[in-house]
């Protein structure tokens, strides 16, 4: 439903900000007064998803541990929860990776020099690294908009609940995943298709044109072949080359609009574009 980032220096009161809105949006979301739809509130930060912070030294740490937070904003954002992530969300590309829907972005104004030293004093092991590069957040660009630098409660309400629709950008996209079985089909189907032609090819004697080929009593694509004789070391190479392209969307799922389609129609269908596409002439 909404996104809230809280960004900010190490030890600026990121977590005691995010708490204090939370309190607010549930008391807001209580009163008799709200009439809209029903929505939870959820805070997500480091802690909560056991981050140690020592991830954020360096790059090959940190990259599964942005991982494990944008998996969680991802999981949390159904159509009844406000989301309020609680780190330091000090990139810039990862502010815009994890924008969607309605968003806003609270920026904890703190002294950088005292920051680092609060950081330094704490004794609790949950500083952060003294190296830490803060990218500051800009009301300039879409991810960070609006941004507020102090929290305006009311504000960040208006924000979240009726706030200007953002078009998901590819990487909060959710992801088609293909069923269970699609490898298979598509083995299977593209097999298939590959010798029913050769043994089209075999009992008709002619060279090209445009043939039926019937691989079940309801998948009889047609193809249209080059005037030659189609070898099979050449088919079974396009196969591969076939196979291969589309494994990628069925383990990693696809961004494709719609309802992707992996029945077994379908894919002799698109085996049989590519095969016309690829054949030398």
């Amino acid at each position: 439903m909404a996104l809230i980032t809280i960004t900010g220096y190490p030890c600026s009161g990121k977590s005691r900000r995010a708490a204090q809105l939370k309190e607010h949006l549930e008391r807001r979301l209580a009163d008799a007064t709200y009439s809209g739809p029903s929505l939870s509130v959820t805070v997500l930060s480091d802690d909560t998803l056991n981050i140690d912070r020592a991830a954020y030294n360096d790059s090959r740490s940190e990259k599964p541990a942005r991982g494990t937070l944008f998996t969680a904003i991802q999981r949390h954002m159904g159509g009844g929860t406000i989301v309020i992530v609680d780190s330091l969300n000090y990139i810039k590309g990862f502010r815009y990776q994890i924008m969607k829907v309605r968003v806003c972005t609270v920026y904890v104004l703190a002294p950088p020099e005292q920051c680092k030293e609060w950081n330094a004093m704490r004794e609790d092991g949950r500083a952060y690294a003294p190296e830490t590069v803060m990218k500051k957040p800009s009301s300039m660009v879409r991810w960070d908009s609006p941004l507020f630098t102090t929290v305006p409660a009311d504000d960040i309400w208006r924000a979240a609940t009726a706030g200007m629709v953002k078009p998901p950008n590819t990487g909060t996209q959710a992801v088609a995943k293909a069923p269970t079985d699609a490898l298979r089909t598509l083995e299977s189907t593209a097999a298939s298709l590959v010798a029913a032609l050769l043994s089209e090819q075999a009992s008709s004697g002619s060279l090209g044109g445009t043939r039926t080929l019937s691989l079940s009593p309801t998948n009889r694509p047609r193809i249209t072949l080059p005037p030659r004789t189609t070898t099979l070391s050449e088919l079974q190479r396009l196969k591969r080359q076939f196979v291969a392209l589309h494994k990628r969307a069925i383990t990693l799922g696809t961004t494709e609009k719609g309802a992707v389609d992996w029945s077994e129609e379908r894919v002799a269908e698109k085996f049989v574009a590519y095969l016309e596409e690829n054949m030398r002439p």
